[in-house]
């Protein structure tokens, strides 16, 4: 029977009774040209499954590719497998016969590694329209061929033609900037002591070419210094730099370090031997300089407290080129002026009493102790005892704490314990504990001491405690029981104290009760 007939016999009765159905749905979009009972052969082969042959033969752009042995058709993992494996169909018009797991896919079978950047990126960031070369490739709407592996077929070429199209030659696929595999050392210009430490911009300056901007690596002027350097002599010294300055530092002349100095009548010496050229020669080297003193050069940092009737002093009188600290200024000439320093004075820096916030001063002066010093007695001391203010009537120049004050010329010579007593004991009962009153102190004892025996000697508002104690100790070694009121004799005398002056408790102390009243032999007895 002919086969041609036998088809039609069959599709004609699947169309009357609907008992087969030859068809298991219709073809994804790219094959929907191949839809109809007079196509199937063009994919299958009656009586056997799918051939590779007849998709290879549709598909010529893989084929070229297997027989070439390259891409990823040619694998190991997908080679001679059937391609209804990967690219089945039958499955409705959006079916897509392209399908796999992305992020699975392992772009090394297809004989190009992701490496750097490349392998974060997404697949259409390279697989475009518009980034495949060959125009039959072009026309499909849907496709991972066509790519080429030369980087500007991909990337825009940034330098404009006017470097190698080798990207490579000069950076990897990690960053584009800064170009890491370039050898500065291989090309005409080498770099070399500060030039190493130049960044590329600084040379290769961006421009413009064909309406787009990039940095220019050709082309540029490196014969002379002044190609890319200002001549700052302006020409005074020729074009060749060369000869008084090296690549380490333009600060560095060769010419100028070999120099003699001393030639001139102006000798380099100390500070001023480290101080570069410019700092002194603002203009040309050759222009002459005012030099004869210091204020040529230096502001008077004393802001003209050493003129005198309109002359000024050089600095070299105190200071000299090794520093302007430490002064010269010594000892023995302050002791020629108004002020001799002695004591302590002499071991006081200069900036204690030449120096106001952040300015010196030198002059005017006062020679006074309360120039300098803040009176902590604050008036607190009788004028008798302090003529003119004059600390030294009580303190030496060696020390503040050294005093040398006669008590005995107060109304209360230091006797006994009070002798060994710090001013400060007495004295420095006031609210603020750094001052101490020594004005208008009263005398009597209670004033600084507590009354131990609670008012019981108190006679006219008053509690003389002399009657029984001395400077010499607490003891009332002054007291006679015969001057009191009971006079002790006979067995009296071998009592003790306590016996008859109990220990008694107050409200808020204790003390010994002297006055009790007892004198009657019934009241102890």
């Amino acid at each position: 029977m002919d086969l041609k007939y036998a088809f039609l016999i069959l599709f004609s009765l699947s169309m009357i009774t609907g008992w087969c159905q030859l068809s298991p749905g219709d073809l994804a979009q790219p094959h929907a040209h191949l839809e109809g009972m007079s196509n199937c052969t063009k994919c299958h082969t009656l009586g056997a499954k799918i051939s590779n042959d007849k998709c290879l033969a549709c598909h010529t752009e893989i084929k070229v590719r297997v027989d070439q042995k390259k891409g990823y058709h040619s694998s190991s993992q997908v080679y001679k497998k059937s391609c209804t494996i990967c690219h089945s169909d039958h499955h409705g018009r959006q079916y897509q016969i392209i399908r796999f797991d992305k992020s699975k896919f392992d772009h090394k079978t297809t004989g190009y590694t992701l490496e750097g950047k490349h392998a974060s990126a997404e697949c259409s960031d390279c697989h475009k329209s518009e980034n495949i070369t060959d125009p039959s490739v072009k026309k499909k709407k849907s496709t991972y061929l066509g790519l080429n592996r030369e980087c500007l077929s991909c990337h825009e070429d940034y330098h404009q033609k006017t470097l190698s199209a080798n990207c490579s030659s000069c950076h990897n696929y990690n960053s584009f900037k800064p170009a890491a595999k370039f050898d500065h050392s291989k090309t005409k210009f080498i770099l070399k002591g500060k030039h190493q430490d130049v960044t590329c911009e600084k040379c290769h300056e961006k421009t413009t070419l064909n309406g787009k901007e990039f940095q220019k690596f050709k082309g540029l002027k490196f014969k002379g210094c002044v190609d890319c350097h200002k001549d700052v002599h302006n020409n005074s010294f020729g074009q060749q730099c060369e000869n008084c300055h090296v690549e380490q530092s333009f600060k560095t002349i060769k010419s100028l370090s070999q120099f003699n100095h001393d030639l001139t009548n102006f000798k380099l010496e100390g500070k001023h031997s480290l101080v570069t050229c410019n700092k002194c020669h603002k203009g040309s080297y050759t222009d002459p300089l005012k030099h004869d003193n210091c204020y040529d050069c230096h502001s008077d940092y004393h802001n003209g407290e050493f003129t005198r009737q309109s002359l000024r002093r050089d600095c070299s009188s105190c200071h000299n080129v090794n520093g302007f600290s430490p002064s010269l200024y010594t000892i023995d000439d302050h002791n020629k002026g108004v002020f001799k320093l002695e004591g302590a004075h002499i071991a006081t820096p200069c900036i204690a009493c030449h120096k106001n916030n952040d300015n010196w001063k030198f002059s005017n002066l006062g020679t006074k102790c309360s120039d300098c010093h803040e009176d902590i007695h604050q008036g607190s001391i009788n004028e008798k005892y302090y003529p003119g203010g004059n600390c030294l009537s009580c303190h030496s120049l060696e020390s503040w704490n050294k005093i040398v004050f006669d008590h005995d010329k107060t109304n209360f010579p230091l006797r006994g314990k009070h002798g060994s007593q710090s001013c400060r004991s007495c004295h420095g009962k006031v609210a603020e504990v750094h001052l101490l009153n020594f004005s208008g102190l009263n005398v009597d004892c209670e004033s600084c001491h507590e009354d131990q025996h609670n008012g019981q000697f108190i006679s006219e508002n008053k509690t003389v405690c002399s009657n029984c104690h001395t400077p010499e100790g607490w003891n009332a070694s002054s007291f006679n029981h015969d001057n009191a009121r009971f006079v002790l004799d006979g067995r009296h005398k071998n009592v003790s104290c306590d016996k008859c002056h109990p220990l008694v408790t107050s409200v808020d102390k204790q003390y010994v009760l002297y006055k009790t009243g007892k004198i009657k032999c019934a009241d102890c007895h």
